[in-house]
C-alpha cells in the first residue's frame, strides 16, 4: 500500500497560483501588509476561509474582522502565509477522514488547534523557530487525507477506525495497515510541492524526534508534543495532555509556558 500513496504523491497537482504569489511576496522584506491583502482578495476560497479563521475562538481578536485587509493585519505576514498555505493544500486534497472517526470540519479544527498550541507555546520558548513551527503545525496531518483514502480503497475502514479509536499511538497503528506514518506521507508530499527543507524535515522527524538530526530535533520534537496534546482520536483529552506533558518534562522543555498555553486554549475549546 505504501507504493499506491507514493504514486499518489507523484501524480498531485501544483499548488495553486496565489500560493505562489504570497510565498514571492512574503519573502519581500519591503513587501506591505495592503499588498498581500489584495492577492488574497483575488482568491473567493482564500478570503472566506482566512475571515472565518480569524473569527474563530482560537484567536481571540477583540473585535468581528471583517476585511482581509483587518485580518492581514492582525496575523501579519507570516501567519496569513502560513494560514493560506494550509487553505489551499486542503482545497486541492480530497477529504474524507472516516477511517479516523473524523469529519472534514474537526480534521481541519485539529490543524488549527494545533497551530494555535504551538504559537501560544513556542512564542515563550523560541520565537526564532516560530515561523517553521506554526506552518508544519498546520500542515503535519496532511498526510492522513492520502493514508485515510488507502484504507477506504482497501475495504478497510471498520478495522483501521476501531484500531484508531482506542490508541495512544496513531503513528504505530497508520504502519500496521499501510506501512508508513502520516509524518512521512505529510513529508513526501511537501517534499513534492518543494516546501522549505528544515519544515519537511521536521515533520518527517515528528514521530521519532530521537532519530532527527541536531538541528532538525528541536522542531520535531514540538511538532510531536503538539500533536501528542491534540491527537485526532482524542483532542486535548486529559491523557493526551498527561502523555505530552510527560514528554515536555522528559526533555526538560518549558513546562509552565506549556502548560499556560493548554489552558488557554482549554478556555476556548
Amino acid at each position: 500500500m505504501l507504493d499506491e500513496i507514493v504514486d499518489r504523491i507523484k501524480t498531485l497537482p501544483p499548488l495553486p497560483k496565489s500560493f505562489h504569489q504570497i510565498s514571492a511576496l512574503c519573502s519581500n522584506p519591503n513587501a506591505s501588509v495592503e499588498q498581500l491583502a489584495k492577492i488574497v482578495e483575488e482568491d473567493p476560497m482564500l478570503v472566506a476561509n482566512l475571515l472565518k479563521v480569524a473569527n474563530s475562538p482560537l484567536y481571540s481578536f477583540r473585535r468581528e474582522i471583517k476585511s482581509v485587509l483587518q485580518a492581514v493585519a492582525l496575523f501579519g505576514m507570516s501567519t496569513t502565509r502560513s494560514l493560506t498555505a494550509d487553505i489551499s493544500v486542503k482545497k486541492l486534497l480530497n477529504v474524507d477522514m472516516e477511517p479516523y472517526g473524523i469529519s472534514a470540519e474537526e480534521f481541519a479544527d485539529i490543524s488549527g488547534l494545533q497551530s494555535s498550541l504551538m504559537l501560544n507555546w513556542y512564542k515563550k520558548v523560541d520565537s526564532s523557530k516560530l515561523d517553521t513551527l506554526f506552518l508544519a503545525s498546520l500542515l503535519q496531518e496532511t498526510g492522513k487525507i492520502l493514508i485515510a483514502d488507502e484504507v477506504v480503497k482497501n475495504d478497510e475502514t471498520y478495522q483501521f477506525k476501531s484500531e484508531i479509536q482506542s490508541a495512544v499511538n496513531i503513528a504505530q497503528v497508520e504502519k500496521m495497515f499501510v506501512g508508513t506514518t502520516s509524518g512521512e506521507v505529510t513529508a513526501k508530499i511537501f517534499e513534492h510541492w518543494k516546501f522549505e527543507n528544515q519544515m519537511v524535515e521536521a515533520i518527517r522527524y515528528s514521530d521519532s524526534y530521537d532519530l532527527a538530526p541536531e538541528d532538525i530535533k528541536p522542531y520535531a520534537l514540538a511538532l510531536k508534543v503538539v500533536k501528542t496534546a491534540i491527537p485526532v482520536n482524542s483532542p486535548l483529552s486529559e491523557r493526551s495532555i498527561t502523555i505530552a506533558l510527560n514528554i515536555v518534562k522528559k526533555e526538560e522543555l518549558n513546562e509552565s509556558a506549556f502548560a499556560s498555553a493548554i489552558e488557554k486554549l482549554l478556555e476556548h475549546y
